[in-house]
């Protein structure tokens, strides 16, 4: 009984706290939160920023703010820019989970993630974020090895797995074998860096300033990364760079295809860089099992393709891939009483 209501009153949670997207994960319950990484700040009287919208809020006001409020993504490369905007951020998701007991909800566990190649200093940082959001405990988790838990890879059998998670502000690739890392790479190439690209290609090609949201739609609607997936054209709106007129134009699925040729290509020799390393018995697991996508990215038409055409390597797309790092923190919650298993140490 008294088990029961402590699980009532305090429910452990699992952040997948990244740089486009934070996902909440509720023991028992699944993901119970998806929002945007964003913080809407206001100057107040006395001059400091004032926290007016977090999420979908503050979404919502992105690029429509009068000169006082500005919005902010308070994570970058998967690491925290702003401690202040990420801890209020933090705070405010979980009170949001937290929403219909919050009178008598006791402070949660948390596990957490945390890109493969971070410091020990980022690493500190983001748990102590989360301990300052109220957090009774804090465990970090790296990215790579959530999401290969919540891909459903077998990461605790000795034969190896290999995932790439690409997500907002980082691509993670790793080799997992018996419950750890044997090796990882980490890039701050991803899924805002393919928005960048196709936002600059469209103002210097077609002369036309778009906003980050049009170009992330640009993405989803005809973004491709082989010719087999083309999707044909679109047509958007923006300022002409000239005039500083209203115009609209057609862009074509190939052209910003090739637009993105450079970038994909970095993904892919990350890949090969990790495959390298990757011990032969290992490899041999590989070739055989191939390797799993994950994050946001795995969502880019055709990118599984040319991944398999560059590498060799057999190519699966996880199932509901924008979810899978949120699960695998989610799945961790099962062993934070054994700290040697998934879990980092924080120095």
């Amino acid at each position: 009984m008294i088990k029961k209501i402590l699980r009532y009153l305090g429910s452990d949670i699992a952040i997948d706290l990244g740089t486009a997207n934070t996902i909440v994960y509720l023991k028992g319950k699944g993901v119970v939160l998806n929002e945007p990484s964003m913080v809407a700040l206001a100057l107040d009287k006395g001059g400091w920023k004032k926290v007016v919208a977090v999420g979908h809020d503050a979404k919502t006001m992105e690029g429509k703010t009068p000169g006082q409020i500005n919005v902010i993504r308070p994570m970058k490369d998967g690491v925290i820019a702003d401690f202040i905007a990420t801890e209020q951020m933090i705070k405010s998701f979980i009170k949001k989970v937290n929403e219909k007991k919050r009178f008598l909800s006791l402070p949660p566990t948390i596990v957490i993630c945390v890109p493969c190649d971070s410091t020990q200093v980022e690493r500190r940082a983001i748990k102590d974020s989360a301990l300052a959001a109220g957090a009774k405990r804090v465990e970090i988790i790296e990215e790579a090895m959530a999401a290969a838990i919540g891909a459903g890879l077998p990461v605790s059998k000795p034969n190896a797995s290999m995932v790439v998670d690409i997500g907002g502000g980082t691509t993670e690739v790793g080799v997992i074998s018996l419950g750890g890392l044997v090796h990882a790479k980490s890039i701050k190439i991803a899924g805002d860096k393919i928005d960048e690209i196709i936002l600059t290609y469209i103002k210097f090609k077609h002369g036309l300033l778009i906003g980050e949201p049009t170009a992330e739609d640009i993405k989803k609607k005809i973004g491709s990364a082989h010719p087999s997936t083309d999707e044909g054209d679109m047509t958007i709106r923006g300022r002409n760079v000239s005039e500083g007129l209203p115009r609209e134009i057609i862009i074509t699925s190939k052209e910003i295809r090739e637009a993105l040729k450079e970038t994909l290509d970095k993904i892919v020799e990350t890949i090969k860089l990790v495959f390298d390393k990757t011990e032969p018995e290992l490899s041999a697991d590989l070739f055989e099992n191939g390797l799993t996508l994950t994050g946001g990215g795995a969502l880019l038409k055709g990118l599984d393709i040319l991944i398999k055409e560059k590498t060799g390597l057999k190519v699966t797309v996880a199932d509901e891939p924008l979810l899978c790092v949120a699960k695998g923190c989610g799945i961790a919650l099962d062993y934070l009483n054994n700290n040697k298993i998934f879990f980092l140490r924080i120095e």
